[in-house]
């Protein structure tokens, strides 16, 4: 019989997490039933969306999350021992999965990454490429020549959202939260950036794109959102990723710029990337693709040891980090 550690939510989340509100804890793997996989964990994903998801999760629950990891025993012909898979099973070593009890981020055999890192099935080749891959093509629909804005430009979903709009022909500016971010920005093509820190926002966009925005991909909220709707074409395209300067308990109150969508008939789609599951190798083939032909880059901030999570979690919502955040178990 195997033994697992596993992090779980100890005391709920009052604006930001700090390291009390995390316990580790130890507890034996249950025996697998038929159509059911063991894996061990390798790669954690670590993201904002836990942040407000949990908010909604019973004290003393494990802490949600995807990983990466292998196979090492199954009842489920889809998942064969030795093999590598994603699954949403969460902040623990050892996990028994049924896949046949998710309905959305079903988990899933990783294809063959022709020898990149396994750390990318919990990132640029999973939940945040299709995330970028979907988000942007399907409701921004970006045409060659446009002008693409992209907030959280620097996290793991906008660094790949702007290169994918490259790759289509667009001019791309994005907005992040240093000088440092901004400068690998530009390293990986993004044809000018915005501090959000430094930078009066409505005037460094007006500068960066002089005849107006076509498509903003949306992935902060807040004001810096209804400064960039303020200055879109008509027939703007909006996608909303994420809400992420809205996390906290108290959210920021921003007026909408309502005029703006009458009169430049703005269209603003919410989404969330299970909306493709039936697609979902197919975006994670074509990133796998941009990436071997390096059309596209990744950065990841790797953490090492289990025992890290928390900090991790913690470090990565203080905005420090640039691309994915992942821990190495």
């Amino acid at each position: 019989m195997y033994t697992t550690k596993k992090w779980i939510y100890a005391k709920p989340f009052v604006n930001e997490p700090t390291l009390d509100n995390f316990q580790l804890v130890e507890e034996a793997v249950p025996e697998l039933a038929d159509g059911e996989f063991m894996i061990r964990a390798m790669y954690l994903s670590v993201d904002p969306y836990q942040r407000i998801y949990m908010l909604s999760v019973p004290v003393g629950s494990t802490m949600i999350g995807g990983q990466v990891g292998q196979v090492i025993a199954s009842k489920n012909s889809a998942f064969p021992v030795g093999s590598y898979a994603f699954a949403q099973v969460g902040w623990s070593t050892i996990s028994v999965c049924d896949p046949a009890k998710f309905e959305t981020r079903k988990p899933y055999v990783l294809p063959d990454l022709h020898g990149l890192p396994l750390s990318l099935g919990a990132g640029a080749l999973g939940t945040v490429g299709n995330t970028a891959y979907f988000g942007l093509l399907e409701i921004c629909n970006p045409q060659p020549g446009e002008t693409v804005v992209v907030s959280g430009a620097a996290g793991a979903v906008g660094s790949m959202v702007g290169q994918i709009a490259k790759i289509k022909g667009c001019r791309v500016v994005g907005i992040a939260g240093s000088d440092d971010k901004c400068r690998w920005l530009r390293e990986i093509g993004f044809d000018a950036t915005i501090n959000y820190r430094t930078d009066d926002i409505k005037e460094a966009l007006a500068r960066a794109a002089p005849d107006g925005v076509d498509c903003y991909f949306d992935n902060v909220g807040g004001q810096t959102s209804a400064i960039v709707k303020g200055q879109m074409k008509k027939f703007g395209r909006i996608s909303v990723c994420g809400t992420i300067s809205m996390y906290n308990s108290e959210p920021a109150k921003v007026v909408d710029p309502q005029l703006d969508f009458v009169w430049k008939q703005l269209m603003q789609e919410g989404f969330s990337v299970h909306r493709w599951t039936d697609r979902w190798f197919e975006g994670v083939t074509q990133n796998l693709q941009w990436i071997l032909d390096g059309k596209m880059q990744y950065r990841e901030t790797v953490t090492d040891g289990f025992e890290n999570m928390p900090a991790a979690f913690i470090d990565m919502l203080k905005g420090g980090n640039i691309g994915k955040a992942v821990v190495k178990v």
